[in-house]
């Protein structure tokens, strides 16, 4: 495929979703992500879209919602990834609240085999998710039906959740920077998420690495309300995408990573006071023995390298 081929695919991309990452965009044109930054670059030059960390939007500066069609394409193994690592967050017998969108759903999906779980949702598509799991009982709002995302919104779903109060809150959105926090591009979506947040305990965030940097016009949950934020790991040259990440550890936010290796076992919640801490060392870090938890990679091979270090340990004393 020559350039220009490339470049006029990659901008209907951009205006058919509003947003698209460099990952998605390197699959479609069938071309590395070296290739496609170069591509996205000259097309912002050109005044056609802007970049963002790891992806492209349209131009202006705010990004507009995708409809769900869209978005259920978009980044689908990294949704996968962290709707895993979200999952082992939830106990049995827990109460929790659910937001819309394509994260969410996926982990609903997962939240099908929790016994005495309690969900709360506005989210058909969560519901639908969680319709045929007997030990889970699913609670919806009510308010009027928003098609473009299954979800319910209005005064009717805000007014269901008052005097609700349970241990925590998942949501996902269209933006997620250190300076604004979790937005949206729709103001009865944002008024809905504000609400849910209200009647939780503590509030974890479900966002691949395309929302990361991305600000849109509705804020949902300022930076200093957000507990915990589940995201896959950036490509490794985007050093934006961890400065951002490294932004909201600053504030306090706890950062749990579903890397290339599969999803991470995250860490028990933070104590009151939301103490600055990781989950998992951020993209560019490297943990040194003794700065914290150990970063996981799945029970065998932890156990493997553990095993092998006390057998060359025994070699030496020999």
């Amino acid at each position: 495929m020559f350039a220009a081929e490339r470049r006029q695919l990659i901008l209907e991309m951009v205006r058919a979703n509003g947003a698209v990452s460099l990952r998605e965009l390197a699959r479609v044109v069938q071309t590395s992500e070296v290739t496609v930054r170069r591509d996205v670059r000259a097309l912002e030059a050109e005044g056609l879209l802007d970049r963002r960390h790891g992806g492209a939007v349209l131009p202006g500066g705010f990004t507009r919602e995708s409809g769900f069609p869209q978005k259920s394409h978009l980044a689908t193994a990294e949704k996968t990834a962290i709707a895993d690592l979200a999952a082992g967050l939830v106990e049995e017998g827990e109460a929790i609240v659910v937001g819309a969108g394509t994260t969410t759903q996926e982990l609903a999906r997962r939240l099908a085999r929790v016994p005495g779980l309690t969900v709360v949702t506005n989210s058909l598509l969560v519901a639908q998710a969680l319709a045929h799991a007997n030990r889970v009982e699913v609670v919806m709002t009510g308010g009027t039906l928003r098609g473009s995302n299954y979800a319910l919104v209005g005064s009717g779903a805000e007014q269901s959740l008052q005097g609700l109060r349970v241990s925590r809150a998942f949501l996902s959105g269209s933006g997620l920077t250190a300076e604004r926090g979790l937005s949206t591009s729709n103001m009865l979506s944002a008024s809905v998420d504000r609400a849910l947040v209200q009647a939780a305990g503590e509030v974890v965030v479900l966002a691949d690495h395309t929302k990361l940097g991305a600000d849109t016009m509705f804020q949902t949950v300022p930076t200093d309300l957000i507990t915990r934020l589940v995201t896959d790991e950036p490509a490794a040259h985007d050093d934006r995408a961890a400065a951002e990440l490294q932004a909201l550890a600053d504030q306090g936010v706890q950062i749990a990573v579903a890397g290339a290796g599969g999803a991470q076992t995250p860490a028990d919640p933070a104590p009151p006071g939301r103490a600055n801490r990781r989950d998992m060392p951020l993209p560019g870090q490297r943990r040194t023995h003794g700065s914290g938890p150990q970063q996981l990679r799945g029970t065998a091979s932890v156990l493997a390298e553990q095993g092998e270090r006390a057998r060359v340990a025994d070699l030496r004393r020999r």
